[in-house]
């Protein structure tokens, strides 16, 4: 079985597992006090959000290891994993403001987390459109990899965005330095639904890196 075919399984089976998740969220899992029903949007929104962030991280880690040892699988890494993070800031951007609107009473505002994301986003976007502009493959990858880095850099301010400024987004419930301040059957469910994110990240990636380096493999792909 090839890289790219594991990958799709792993996918598959990150998929069912994300229906689960949601069976169990909707059906078994209590609704928050004061949010009422749209809190059940955090099962999915947080987890896409922690991996957005984590997929740059890779992106620059990849990056900064390519700088020094010129070896095309960290660029083909780099590469898959801008890929897959730019999907995930998708459902970010987008589950985000579905569950602001009736929390809020505004789609959108121009907090500092929320803006710090799309910026990520667009440097996200940025750095796919840099590789498709730049046609030699060593200048690509050397561009692709200081844009990378910038994003990585970008990452520890998103998350510390809600203790430097004002914000309406809340502080974070998981990832503090205290323990995650959620019930249990709401941990619960959040923790199986990251576990199902980070399969679907792996599989997601191991398409992408697959066809990435199948790419390098064609004269003047």
């Amino acid at each position: 079985m090839t890289l790219a075919q594991k990958g799709r399984w792993t996918t598959l089976v990150g998929l069912v597992l994300l229906a689960a998740v949601y069976v169990r969220a909707l059906a078994f899992t209590p609704i928050e006090r004061t949010q009422g029903p749209a809190q059940k949007i955090y099962y999915i929104h947080v987890p896409a959000a922690i991996w957005t962030e984590t997929a740059m991280i890779l992106v620059g880690v990849a990056s900064i290891f390519f700088l020094f040892l010129k070896d095309a699988r960290l660029d083909s890494f780099a590469e898959a994993s801008a890929e897959v993070g730019t999907a995930f800031a998708t459902i970010v951007l987008t589950t985000g403001p579905i569950w602001g609107k009736p929390i809020w009473g505004t789609w959108w505002t121009w907090d500092a987390r929320l803006t710090s994301t799309l910026f990520l986003f667009f440097l996200y976007i940025g750095y796919l459109l840099l590789r498709g502009a730049v046609a030699d493959p060593g200048a690509r990858a050397r561009y692709a990899a200081v844009l990378g880095i910038c994003g990585m850099v970008l990452v520890p301010f998103i998350h510390f965005s809600v203790y430097l400024f004002r914000t309406l987004h809340p502080m974070p419930i998981i990832l503090k330095p205290s323990a995650p301040a959620l019930p249990g059957s709401m941990l619960a469910t959040w923790s199986v639904s990251f576990a199902v994110f980070t399969v679907l990240y792996v599989g997601f990636v191991m398409q992408r890196y697959a066809l990435a380096r199948a790419r390098q493999e064609v004269p003047h792909a």
